[in-house]
């Protein structure tokens, strides 16, 4: 995984480049109808029931656009919200309070909707000791604030991008010529580069499975698109020799009889890139 200052250069380069998208040369609504002196206080509302994420990105927000801004938090991230609730209050400049409204807003609303929908995965695995993880299927710029939101809901994050962690799924193997020459060369050039990182390799059936329990060294193998019974057979092969981690269109339906098969780990794309937005609102107090 990235470390935590690789993290927190990526939230920097996020509002960064957010604020320069929307403001660009100047919020001149704002400029045109309200003085520069003028301060007022908003308030978060919340008009959706679910897992409250992104208090802490929006006090950053604040911050950036305008470090006099004044944040009184009513709920922390990882809470429960429902309708009518109140997650903050800011104070100050009026005009920094709406130049930062519709950041704040959109982080908040999608990754709200993330931790929530992470959170209902967790509440089906409970009791078992698998974990559910995210995917690198998340929107193209925001991927760190996607991921913070399924740490927030009570997930795991999986590889952050293509440099920290192997992945060998199967376009890689058919293209390197095979599984055991996929791992041979990975560990080759490893080595050559002096680097250190976990290998995760992709199954697609019992055979590729039995392959790759040849070689040493593998953190993972990904169990992709089998059936339960195809899992729970997986499972005993591997044996505890490397973790395990079922993918491939496990729903929140399904995750419970999948973890029931003994899997570590369950992936799942949906986290990121199938939810709906929590209804949220910045309402001037």
């Amino acid at each position: 995984m990235i470390s935590r200052d690789q993290f927190e250069k990526e939230i920097e380069l996020i509002i960064k480049n957010a604020i320069r998208e929307d403001v660009g040369d100047g919020d001149h609504s704002s400029l045109a109808c309200i003085p520069k002196s003028a301060t007022g206080k908003a308030k978060l509302l919340v008009k959706d029931r679910g897992i409250l994420a992104g208090v802490e990105f929006a006090r950053r927000v604040f911050k950036y656009v305008d470090e006099d801004l004044k944040i009184d938090l009513q709920i922390k991230d990882g809470e429960a919200i429902k309708r009518g609730d109140i997650a903050f209050y800011v104070e100050g400049s009026s005009q920094s309070i709406l130049k930062a409204e519709r950041l704040v807003l959109n982080a908040m609303q999608r990754m709200s909707a993330i931790a929530t929908k992470t959170s209902e995965f967790v509440q089906k695995l409970e009791g078992t000791k698998t974990k559910i993880l995210d995917t690198r299927k998340t929107t193209p710029g925001i991927r760190a604030l996607e991921k913070w939101a399924v740490k927030i809901g009570g997930g795991e994050n999986h590889r952050f991008a293509l440099y920290d962690m192997i992945m060998l799924k199967d376009n890689h193997i058919d293209f390197a010529g095979g599984i055991t020459k996929a791992i041979d060369k990975t560990k080759s050039y490893l080595k050559e580069n002096a680097l250190d990182l976990k290998i995760i390799v992709e199954a697609r059936n019992m055979e590729e499975i039995k392959e790759i329990l040849k070689s040493d060294g593998i953190f993972r193998i990904l169990i992709d698109n089998f059936n339960y019974e195809e899992t729970r057979k997986a499972v005993d092969l591997i044996n505890g020799k490397c973790l395990t981690e079922s993918s491939g269109g496990v729903t929140l339906e399904t995750a419970r009889d999948y973890a029931e098969c003994g899997v570590d780990f369950i992936s799942s794309g949906a986290l990121t890139h199938s939810v709906h937005n929590l209804d949220l609102s910045l309402k001037a107090v």
